[in-house]
């Protein structure tokens, strides 16, 4: 998530908010990791929610048809992806889902978006992320919950936004 976080910051992270309604656009979310690592949580942008259509092409990263406006992005995507026929297409080649969290395609309601109970999450520093582009959708019950605050160390405190 650099450089919005770096290596060492303690983050406050609100355990309530995905109680009380679903992972939003732009929060920067803590998840359990969707494909098994045996690793420790996740942390990443929420980048598209259930019913999105993602594309990035050139550089730049589209929701439903508009480019996202991304200040926080250490550098642009040099990789293109769509979702397309029920798949995540990444230059060209389709992740597989016996190794990537895909869902079959009963589970989606168009083939050229985000199917129900998923999130595409991508990391700032875009291409040195372990993130959807990668692994696929993280999915909506692994969310722990949303940080909201960088507070250690004292010369980096303040409040995440979106």
């Amino acid at each position: 998530m650099v450089p919005t976080l770096q290596v060492r910051d303690v983050l406050l992270v609100d355990e309530i908010a995905y109680r009380l309604h679903s992972p939003a656009d732009g929060d920067i979310a803590i998840f359990a990791p969707p494909i098994a690592s045996g690793g420790s949580d996740f942390v990443k942008r929420v980048i598209g929610v259930p019913g999105d259509a993602i594309a990035i092409s050139n550089g730049i990263v589209y929701r439903n048809g508009a480019a996202l406006r991304e200040p926080y992005e250490n550098q642009p995507p040099t990789y293109d992806l769509k979702i397309r026929a029920y798949g995540i297409y990444v230059d060209g080649a389709p992740l597989d889902p016996r190794i990537a969290n895909v869902p079959p395609r009963s589970a989606w309601r168009d083939p050229d978006r985000i199917p129900p109970g998923c999130y595409f999450v991508l990391g700032d520093n875009r291409n040195y992320s372990d993130d959807s582009h990668v692994w696929g959708f993280a999915k909506s019950k692994g969310f722990v919950g949303r940080a909201f605050l960088i507070v250690w160390p004292f010369d980096r405190l303040r409040v995440l936004s979106k």
